[in-house]
């Protein structure tokens, strides 16, 4: 089972043998999982084991984890199988798992195996499992936004969780956008946010960015991180808001030009007003391109597009 050819062999009798070839292998198993799990090449076999065998014995193999949890959640084979044993094994099994995790969340979170084994239990384990979990998360989001490893964990919520998790980790973006969207590993946060939130969190979040001075708005396109929130916001933005990023867009185009990541921008307004022009019917003459000089209807935003609610602004400042 450890070596590294054999190995193979034995998974392909798990994978392809009688149930009672497969049965008598597990046997042969027990006694050896955790030893297995944490070798480069018996933890293969484990995990084979764990998608062929039945419930029973599935569960007598996990049990033999049971004290050795954290160790293995930290180890670059053992990892893997318990990734498999979360999508594998039924959740009441896994209790003791979970209960390794308190008080451990951040740390693993911002373990390079870890972050996978958080985000398999988010997607596998009963809510009544996962909220002790979700708990630990929201009570460090700020560093988990900025880790190298954490920010993928506060993704996935972002992008498979509830909406009362979405709208915290969400609200606590707010206020911080342009610090966050500057940031290499927040960035990614940023833009999960502003594309999985409700159509009014978006609004907040962009009207955010409108309120910004030119300046900032001008220092985020040029941003070879913050560039790509910006990008985000003009897909997903609603029409009425894409107009007034458009127009405060508008006047830095020439010295866009100049910047890598400016040039993104520009090739994404380009985008859309191609878009724009062929849903209106607009051809554009053989042997021509268009260019941000043709932005020209992109004019000025009536007042209730273009204005930031008081409310709003205050409530930012605060946050």
């Amino acid at each position: 089972m450890t070596d590294v050819f054999g190995n193979y062999v034995i998974q392909k009798f798990f994978e392809f043998g009688t149930p009672e070839q497969k049965s008598t292998l597990a046997q042969k198993v027990r006694g050896h999982v955790l030893p297995l799990a944490l070798q480069m090449y018996g933890c293969r076999v484990i995990q084979k084991a764990l998608e062929s065998i039945g419930p029973e014995q599935q569960q007598e193999i996990v049990r033999e984890l049971d004290g050795h949890v954290l160790k293995c959640v930290k180890d670059q084979n053992g990892n893997h199988v318990v990734q498999k044993c979360i999508e594998c094994v039924e959740p009441r099994a896994l209790q003791f798992v979970i209960g390794a995790f308190a008080g451990q969340v951040y740390s693993l979170s911002t373990h390079p195996y870890g972050c996978r084994v958080i985000q398999r239990i988010l997607e596998h384990c009963t809510p009544e499992q996962t909220q002790g979990i979700l708990q630990e998360l929201h009570a460090a989001t700020d560093q988990l936004i900025q880790d190298q490893y954490g920010n993928y964990v506060i993704q996935h919520v972002l992008e498979h969780g509830k909406i009362e998790d979405k709208a915290q980790l969400i609200s606590s973006v707010r206020g911080k956008v342009l610090a966050l969207s500057q940031h290499k590993f927040a960035s990614n946060v940023v833009e999960k946010c502003v594309t999985h939130a409700t159509r009014q969190e978006r609004a907040v979040l962009i009207e955010e960015v409108c309120g910004f001075n030119d300046n900032a708005l001008n220092v985020m396109m040029k941003d070879q991180y913050a560039n790509y929130v910006v990008q985000k916001m003009i897909d997903v933005a609603e029409p009425a808001q894409r107009k007034v990023l458009m127009h405060k867009i508008r006047p830095h185009l020439s010295s866009l030009r100049k910047y890598t990541y400016g040039k993104h921008i520009i090739v994404k307004l380009e985008k859309f007003f191609m878009k724009t022009a062929s849903a209106i019917g607009v051809s554009t003459p053989a042997g021509t391109t268009n260019n941000t000089s043709d932005l020209g209807p992109i004019g000025p935003p009536t007042s209730a597009a273009g204005s930031v609610s008081t409310q709003t602004q205050q409530s930012t400042q605060v946050l």
